[in-house]
């Protein structure tokens, strides 16, 4: 623990090679950083990963033209890891636990490698699932990307033909979204061809809903793969082909030898299928909940087919991307992380064995945190009631629980995690509030899956889902004493639009509904049926989130809202139907 030793010297990674201080010598020539990230897919979704049933020559070839990773750990879930990635901090440091409802959002004063290398002089772009917050600032925009298309929560509806978010607008797309991605990193990188860049790309795929092109499918079902599996090997190799097309346009620019291209997963795999024999998978703490691939190419600069044992994790990253694009590390807060600059180097002798902490903490608990500690040779697990541990050298699927053989091992690595634990939660979990009032953000929209329900327990109002995930919605709605609030803070005071996303079905129109906040009201009455089918949706196998729908505005007036922090909430006063509507969000468009 404590603070990274980053130099802002020279990197030479290979003899007789151009040092990283030597590229960065001027802005204009410092390396182009690209950072590819994959969601759900696991350690064995790589061909080169000993999985005989997928084809992923793109990421083989990345490993073989670099560095690879043996031992490179991640957090057990998306919003966590993405933190982490971002920050170089273990996520519980900055506000990040959980995965929705808020638990998701990273504190705004977070120093991510956006911001460092903006500051740098780098343009900043990121294409695909951010996580990490859907409201400004904690958005990409307000966390140092100068363009962004994507999504901020958890998982998207639909992978087809979709809307996303470009820079704070809906926008529709045409295509697959994976491919969508992929064009906009392709303009992204050729706009910005002449000076430095970082392209930041964390695909959603193969995250469920699982939706596939027909091709990628058809193909994996003919290896006689069950329908989930076909669909993620599809998924898979559709990213290592929309790699390829990035690669391929490096090449064009000729760009490929002054960019560094790193690729990762967000933690591991989303079903059970291959996973290199280890134990556990997404969520667990286990060595196959978190171990996943890392390749790092810079042709000319990293030796092709580096072979790196030594363990490392995502909060490595931030300062490895400084050291490596030869830039002043940048104040930050606290750094958990370290540079894999000498790893990369080959100077592996004088490396120090160390701990990197696992946590798994969704419900934001300070004391009696769950996870795991690695070390180059052990694996301590916090279990219900005791600690577990393995020896991962001779016993790399864990099979054999060890603790009572080695009490000193177990004490020394469950006392440094305990200890861990309490650091990196001491600034607590209270929830962020939804900021309105950004001159910079003049429209803000309060999701219904963020919404707190009360009472709590969610007797006649419930979310659409059993735990509120995201693109969830507020239903179930049957007394006048349950209501949905969001806490919000006005940073600056104005007069706000206020408009509800509904569906309301013949038989419930007519309900009366009141948006209170700091002494101030707005009434209105769904007086108009809306009450669509849900949007056809092409998943290869039955999904477990809500399915889209199409939502209708009632515009309920102005409010002035003054500075400060308060609570939104939203009353049914009549719901002469057997329920109230559904709802979806509360939106603010500032108009003065």
């Amino acid at each position: 623990m404590g603070s990274a030793a980053v130099s802002a010297g020279t990197l030479s990674v290979l003899p007789g090679c151009a040092s990283a201080g030597q590229v960065a010598g001027t802005e204009s020539k410092r390396p182009n950083v690209v950072l590819i990230m994959t969601d759900d897919q696991g350690w064995g979704d790589i061909s080169s990963h000993g999985n005989d049933k997928i084809d992923t020559p793109v990421m083989d070839r990345l490993a073989a033209d670099g560095a690879g990773f043996e031992r490179f750990f991640v957090s057990p879930v998306c919003a966590p890891t993405r933190a982490s990635l971002l920050t170089g901090r273990y996520h519980l440091r900055t506000g990040t636990h959980g995965v929705t409802r808020g638990k998701e959002n990273m504190r705004s004063e977070e120093v991510t490698i956006a911001e460092a290398l903006k500051q740098a002089g780098y343009a900043t772009g990121c294409f695909g699932k951010w996580h990490n917050g859907a409201h400004y600032p904690h958005n990409p925009n307000g966390q140092g990307f100068d363009e962004f298309l994507g999504f901020c929560c958890g998982h998207w509806n639909n992978y087809f033909d979709t809307t996303l978010e470009h820079n704070g607008r809906l926008v529709k797309t045409e295509g697959y979204i994976s491919d969508v991605f992929t064009d906009a990193a392709i303009e992204f990188i050729e706009k910005n061809k002449e000076h430095p860049f970082f392209c930041y790309l964390p695909y959603n795929a193969p995250h469920s809903p699982f939706q596939v092109p027909d091709k990628y499918f058809d193909k994996y079902k003919n290896r006689g793969l069950d329908d989930k599996t076909a669909c993620v090997h599809g998924m898979v190799e559709n990213l290592d082909d929309n790699i390829g097309r990035i690669l391929k346009r490096l090449d064009e620019l000729k760009l490929s030898d002054n960019t560094i291209v790193l690729f990762l997963t967000d933690n591991g795999p989303n079903s059970d299928r291959y996973n290199g024999g280890m134990k556990g998978r997404k969520g667990s703490v286990h060595e196959g909940g978190i171990r996943v691939p890392l390749f790092i190419r810079w042709p000319g600069h990293i030796k092709p087919g580096t072979n790196i044992s030594q363990i490392a994790a995502h909060i490595d990253m931030f300062a490895t991307i400084i050291e490596i694009c030869g830039i002043p590390m940048p104040e930050t807060l606290l750094q958990d992380g370290i540079s894999l600059v000498p790893l990369l180097k080959g100077q592996t002798g004088s490396w120090p064995d160390r701990m990197i902490f696992t946590f798994r903490s969704p419900r934001g608990d300070s004391s009696n945190v769950p996870g795991s500690v690695r070390t180059q040779r052990w694996r301590a697990v916090k279990g219900r009631n005791r600690w577990e541990l393995y020896d991962m050298l001779i016993d790399p699927g864990q099979k054999k629980n060890v603790s009572k053989n080695h009490p000193v091992v177990v004490k020394k690595l469950s006392s440094a995690f305990e200890a861990a634990a309490a650091d990196v939660t001491k600034a607590g979990f209270a929830p962020l509030p939804i900021q309105i009032g950004y001159p910079e953000w003049p429209e803000v929209t309060l999701p219904g899956h963020e919404a707190f329900l009360e009472p709590l327990s969610k007797k006649g109002i419930s979310y659409k889902g059993r735990a509120g995930w995201a693109n969830d919605y507020v239903t179930n709605w049957r007394s006048i004493e349950a209501y949905p609030w969001w806490e919000i803070e006005v940073v600056e005071s104005g007069r706000y639009e206020v408009t509800l996303m509904y569906i309301c079905s013949k038989e419930n129109v007519g309900v009366k509904v009141r948006v209170e906040t700091s002494g101030e009201s707005l009434e209105g009455v769904v007086s108009k049926v809306h009450n669509p089918a849900p949007l056809p949706s092409p998943d290869r196998v039955r999904r477990g989130e809500v399915y889209e729908k199409i939502w209708a505005p009632l515009i309920l007036g102005e409010v002035e809202l003054n500075k400060g922090r308060t609570k939104l909430v939203v009353r049914a006063v009549e719901i002469p139907g057997e329920t109230a509507f559904d709802l979806k969000a509360v939106r603010f468009r500032r108009i003065d």
